[in-house]
C-alpha cells in the first residue's frame, strides 16, 4: 500500500512539472518580441528575446575580393527581399575562410545603407545551430513586426543522429504556416548537403529503401533557392586580397616585400583564402604599430 501511495505521489509531482513546462512554453509563444534601433540581433530562445548587437563585425563589401559573381547574386537577392519583392533562401557553402559569413554581414550592411526613408528596415538576426528547434517560435513572433528579417545561421551542418534538419525543412519551405513573407533564411556551411558524406553513405547502406532515405537527407539543401559555392583561391587572387587590404588600411610597404611575405605566410598556414589574407595583414599592421579598425 505504501509503495503504491509513493508511486502515485511521484506521478502526481511529475505531472505538475510537465504541466508547468507546457504552460511556460505556451506563455513564451505568446510573449511579444521587441526590437530597438539596432539593425542586428542575436536570438536567445531561453529568454524568448532578441539581444541587440551594437557593433556588427562586418567589413565594407569592396574588400571582399575573388567572389564578385557570388557577391552580385546575393546582393540582388537581398535587395529584392528588402524592397518587398520575391527572393530565395540562400545556402553559402564551400571552402573555409573564403568569406561566406563575411559576405552575408557585408551584404546586409550594404543594402541597409541603400534603403530610403519610408522603406522597411532590414534586420539581421543570428541564430545558433543548436537553437534551430526554436526557429518556428522566432519566425512566428517576428512575422508580426513591421520590418524585413534576414535570419542567419553560421556553420550549419548536421551530425549522425541529429534530427533538427527535419523541422528546418518544414520551416524553410513547407508546413501549413510556411515561411513568413518578411523573413528570409541565409546559412553558411562547409558541406553542400549540410551532412557528412559518411552519414549519407551509412543511410544508403542500412536503409530498407536507400534512395528514399538519402533523398530525405539531402533534400534539406533543396529548400534553399540559391546555392552559392565558394572555392579555394589561387595565388594571384590571394595576393589581390592582400593588396586590397593594404591599400584600404593605408599600410606603407614595398610591394615586392609584401608579396614575398604574404606567400611565405600562406605557405606556413598550408592554405590561401580571404581569412589567411586578413590574418597576415593584421600581423603586418601590428609589426608596424598600426591598429586595424
Amino acid at each position: 500500500m505504501g509503495k503504491k501511495y509513493k508511486l502515485k505521489k511521484i506521478v502526481s509531482v511529475l505531472t505538475k512539472i510537465a504541466n508547468n513546462i507546457e504552460k511556460l512554453g505556451k506563455e513564451n509563444d505568446k510573449k511579444e518580441i521587441f526590437i530597438g534601433k539596432e539593425n542586428a540581433y542575436s536570438w536567445n530562445p531561453k529568454a524568448n528575446s532578441l539581444i541587440p548587437i551594437k557593433n556588427v563585425n562586418s567589413i565594407p563589401i569592396k574588400l571582399l575580393v575573388g567572389i564578385d559573381n557570388i557577391c552580385s547574386i546575393l546582393l540582388q537577392n537581398t535587395k529584392q527581399f528588402a524592397l518587398g519583392y520575391s527572393a530565395n533562401n540562400a545556402l553559402l557553402w564551400g571552402a573555409r575562410g573564403m568569406g561566406k559569413s563575411s559576405l552575408i554581414k557585408s551584404v546586409h550592411l550594404e543594402i541597409s545603407s541603400q534603403l530610403k526613408k519610408g522603406d522597411k528596415r532590414l534586420i539581421l538576426v543570428e541564430i545558433n545551430r543548436e537553437d534551430l528547434s526554436s526557429l518556428p517560435i522566432l519566425m512566428r513572433a517576428i512575422s508580426l513586426i513591421e520590418a524585413h528579417f534576414l535570419i542567419f545561421c553560421d556553420d550549419l551542418s548536421f551530425e549522425q543522429g541529429e534530427t533538427e534538419y527535419k523541422s528546418l525543412k518544414t520551416v524553410l519551405d513547407g508546413g501549413l504556416e510556411g515561411r513568413p513573407k518578411n523573413v528570409l533564411f541565409y546559412a553558411t556551411s562547409n558541406r553542400r548537403h549540410l551532412m557528412q558524406r559518411e552519414m549519407i553513405e551509412n543511410e544508403r547502406s542500412s536503409a530498407i529503401n536507400p534512395s528514399e532515405t538519402v533523398e530525405e537527407k539531402i533534400s534539406l539543401s533543396d529548400r534553399f533557392g540559391l546555392w552559392l559555392g565558394f572555392h579555394h583561391c589561387d595565388q594571384q587572387t590571394y595576393l589581390k586580397m592582400v593588396n586590397n587590404y593594404i591599400e584600404y588600411y593605408n599600410i606603407d610597404i614595398d610591394k615586392q616585400e609584401l608579396e614575398a611575405r604574404a606567400i611565405e605566410w600562406a605557405t606556413t598556414r598550408g592554405a590561401r583564402s580571404g581569412r589567411i589574407a586578413i590574418q597576415f595583414v593584421r600581423h603586418l599592421a601590428g609589426q608596424k604599430g598600426i591598429s586595424l579598425n
